[in-house]
């Protein structure tokens, strides 16, 4: 006959479960209290068309995260995706301006779709030079990526001497315009903005579930030289990551510009230290190979709506810095308690 006293769990593991479930949970279970919280303390606060707003402003840092995800990943770190959001930023604007070439006396006009183009291939360039002095000239990538957060925001000040690019909605005689859509259409009333995140997120969530370089990232991400052992291509993995990083980071610029229509070589300073919040709050671990895009997306979700809640019901701009640094601060300790437990 079975020991039926040994059919129902203790207590202790009803507690165990509970608290495991609250930690993995976390970035969820904060968000729901946030806008609980806050749709209590004003009444504009819980509506779609706030929580649209909201998203649209979350896009520019779930874009980020996502790029800085994959790079946490794979054990290392970008410091540089602020910087090359700006400089993105600029270099559309710049083209949207008009290309001027004194030898043959006229300035080009390129299209809209040229100008995406060519802005997002420039973030693959500032992700691809990280990622080659990383992997194979073996600079810290915290050494690195620091390096280019100044040399992209020295560009872009050059570019600009310090001044803002406005007026980017192009005109009809240049055959430019268009540029503003992904910062004011919608469709089906969900901002553009807000749809091109939820692909990124997406494509890359599928890249890492569902490929072999979402294999090789983990691997190498948990343990590289393992991983090297075991035939996976770190290098090319550890380039691929940092240009991926910098393309998010372009598109972000251009999310960014388009919504203000105007770009300026300051924009996304500190920009880095929110996405790297976001990845931290998701619940990735910053030693590599564990995080997922599910979690990033809540964990940008969290700071953003956070930060709108906070301006939405009159809170000072210096206390928002503090509630913010607070959440990132007790983000890492949960962190640490979970895989802590786990290493356990």
């Amino acid at each position: 006959m079975a020991d039926i006293t040994n059919s129902k769990p203790a207590a202790g593991g009803i507690d165990l479960n509970i608290g495991k479930i609250l930690l993995e949970g976390r970035a969820f279970f904060a968000l729901v209290a946030i806008i609980i919280v806050f749709s209590f303390l004003s009444p504009v606060y819980f509506s779609v068309n706030n929580f649209l707003i909201m998203s649209s402003h979350v896009a520019i840092f779930g874009l980020l995260a996502i790029g800085m995800l994959v790079v946490i990943l794979n054990g290392g770190i970008d410091l540089s995706v602020g910087s090359t959001l700006g400089l993105s930023g600029v270099v559309a604007g710049f083209l949207m301006q008009g290309v001027e070439l004194p030898s043959a006396g006229v300035i080009l006009y390129p299209p809209v779709w040229a100008v995406v183009v060519l802005t997002i291939l420039l973030g693959a360039f500032v992700g691809a030079i990280n990622g080659v002095l990383i992997a194979f000239f073996r600079v810290p990538a915290f050494v690195a990526t620091l390096g280019m957060l100044y040399v992209a925001r020295g560009v872009a000040l050059l570019m600009t001497n310090g001044l803002t690019y406005n007026n980017l909605g192009g005109a009809d005689a240049l055959g430019n315009t268009g540029f503003d859509w992904l910062g004011f259409n919608r469709i089906a009333g969900v901002p553009i903005g807000v749809i091109v995140l939820a692909l990124v997120a997406l494509a890359v969530g599928l890249v890492l579930v569902r490929t072999a370089f979402g294999r090789w990232l983990y691997a190498s991400g948990g343990n590289e030289r393992a991983a090297e052992l075991s035939g996976v291509p770190t290098r090319s993995v550890k380039i691929s990551v940092y240009v991926l990083s910098g393309v998010c980071a372009a598109i972000a610029g251009l999310v960014l510009s388009s919504q203000l229509t105007s770009a300026g070589p300051t924009a996304g300073t500190t920009y880095e230290l929110t996405a790297i919040a976001a990845v931290v709050i998701g619940g990735a671990a910053l030693t590599g190979g564990r995080g997922n895009v599910r979690g990033t997306m809540l964990g940008a979700f969290v700071i953003g709506f956070l930060s709108d809640g906070l301006v939405i019901i009159g809170v000072s701009a210096y206390w928002q810095t503090v509630f913010t640094g607070a959440v990132i601060v007790l983000a890492v300790l949960l962190n640490s308690l979970q895989y802590g437990r786990a290493g356990r």
